[in-house]
């Protein structure tokens, strides 16, 4: 055990719980849009490197790098893939999304925009996305709890479970108390330590890299395109952000709409860095470390790499990186999925619209907490997978269920209520059916289900009835919508 960077790790997680504390107290008078929705009042820098450290998981700082470490430059694609989906979420979904959410009610989720843009009567659509948002938040918070028990595990010999149930119980807290605002705030300051931490890291390691290591390595290591389906699936991860709830309810959270352009800019830039150098640590990690199964195994390249170079104060900080991913997307999962139960279902189902906003937190919070103890169970399960499946299945599922709702009720006015419902089944359906039966394609289901949904969707509204004088208008006033 380094008892060196296991105080460091305690000074981390005491910092990120004493936010949670902070907001707790701030904005213990907030009701249910301040603890779900930071009161619609987030900065652009905040929004910017929340959305980004929220998406970027461990997967970003472990799976990611040693999929490029082991299987070599065809793995590129997902980081290009990435890229390209972040930045036109950004340019072209995140304007519209603030304007239509305001307009439709003032919408603090995405189940409840979608109902509000057809103003719609019928809890149908809440409830089918808050199934599927509980289901695949269970998976991809479990893939965040797993990354923590690895690392305790291998930096300071910490038993996994135990270590596992230690990080959930201050991801929870934070999350229980504080709310979006302290989700955001944690974020943030976790985002600056993710972007750091792989900016030092690989640079380090190049600079001790011997010449001869790189004649070890396979040819075919090196060639991006060998593989047509590496390309096409690769790609296919950019299709995610266009319904990942966790991420693209940061733009409606956002203060103002002339701050949508800097928070872009910023969120985009710190995006591409972070893809980039996690792709130098793969590819540094194998020239540096050569090829090891047990590194492999269990996504070791970056831990392998900083506690090989630095010393132990420094490689704790650095390792605290693979905390931050952990926890910023962990936390974003289960107040996303706490704010949905409570919004869509709890509130309009299970109390017929008669909750107070004291009940509606309570509901969240405890919704957060049974999400987190069913993660703890997956993520303890050895059979669950690895860090990169787990993630990528959550991805897949959320990308094609909600990507192509969520656009077609931007950009096309003839959408519908039964098609937006029809879209959710349909590309959750396609995507899971795929990863069972189709997987040895070698196809990333995101892709059949994503555009399964899209054509589930448009066939649905097309075949049913014009959608009415007053969605219409909502339509025409979202697209115009001015704050000035």
């Amino acid at each position: 055990m380094n008892y060196i960077e296991m105080i460091v790790f305690i000074v981390y997680l005491i910092f990120m719980l004493s936010i949670g504390v902070w907001f707790f107290v701030k904005d213990r008078n907030g009701g249910e849009k301040t603890y779900f929705l930071g009161g619609r009042q987030m900065g652009p820098w905040v929004t910017a490197l929340s959305a980004g450290a929220s998406d970027m998981s461990a997967w970003v700082l472990m799976g990611l790098p040693t999929s490029i470490y082991a299987l070599g430059m065809g793995q590129i694609w997902i980081g290009v893939g990435l890229l390209i989906g972040y930045t036109l979420s950004w340019i072209y979904e995140a304007p519209r999304l603030r304007r239509f959410s305001i307009v439709a009610n003032d919408s603090i989720t995405v189940p409840q925009y979608l109902t509000n843009r057809f103003l719609s009567k019928s809890n149908l659509l809440q409830v089918v996305c808050a199934v599927v948002f509980l289901v695949a938040y269970t998976i991809y918070a479990a893939s965040s709890i797993k990354a923590c028990g690895t690392l305790f595990n291998t930096v300071i010999g910490m038993d996994s479970s135990i270590a596992m149930y230690l990080a959930a119980f201050i991801i929870i807290s934070y999350t229980f108390l504080g709310g979006f605002s302290a989700v955001c705030w944690t974020d943030f300051y976790q985002g600056l330590l993710i972007l750091g931490s792989l900016l030092i890291a690989p640079i380090f390691a190049a600079s001790l890299v011997d010449a001869s290591a790189v004649a070890h390595i396979p040819a075919e290591y090196w060639n991006p395109t060998a593989k047509w389906t590496d390309i096409v699936s690769g790609l296919g991860w950019g299709l995610g952000y266009f319904g990942m709830p966790h991420i693209i309810i940061r733009f409606m959270s956002l203060g103002s709409q002339k701050e949508m352009k800097k928070s872009a800019i910023i969120g985009i830039s710190w995006t591409a860095l972070i893809l980039f150098f996690a792709t130098m640590v793969g590819v540094v990690g194998r020239m540096y470390l050569g090829m090891d199964e047990e590194i492999n195994k269990n996504s070791l390249v970056f831990i392998a790499m900083v506690r090989s170079i630095f010393p132990a104060l420094i490689s704790g900080v650095l390792l605290s990186a693979v905390l931050a991913a952990s926890m910023s997307t962990a936390d974003s999962q289960l107040l996303a999925a706490a704010s949905s139960f409570a919004s869509d279902v709890y509130k309009p189902v299970l109390r017929k619209d008669k909750a107070t906003d004291k009940e509606m937190l309570w509901a969240g919070r405890f919704v957060v907490l049974g999400i987190a103890f069913i993660a703890l169970l997956i993520a303890s399960n050895p059979n669950a997978g690895s860090i990169m499946a787990l993630v990528s299945n959550a991805w897949g599922v959320f990308g094609a269920a909600f990507g192509p709702a969520i656009l077609l009720s931007l950009f096309w006015k003839r959408f519908t209520f039964h098609g937006a419902v029809a879209g959710i089944v349909a590309g959750a359906l396609v995507d899971i059916a795929w990863l069972m039966l189709f997987s040895s394609t070698g196809i990333y289901e995101i892709i059949p289900g994503f555009f399964g949904g899209l054509i589930a969707a448009m066939l649905a509204s097309l075949l049913g009835q014009d959608p009415s004088k007053e969605v219409a208008a909502l339509y025409d006033r979202a697209e115009n919508y001015n704050e000035d």
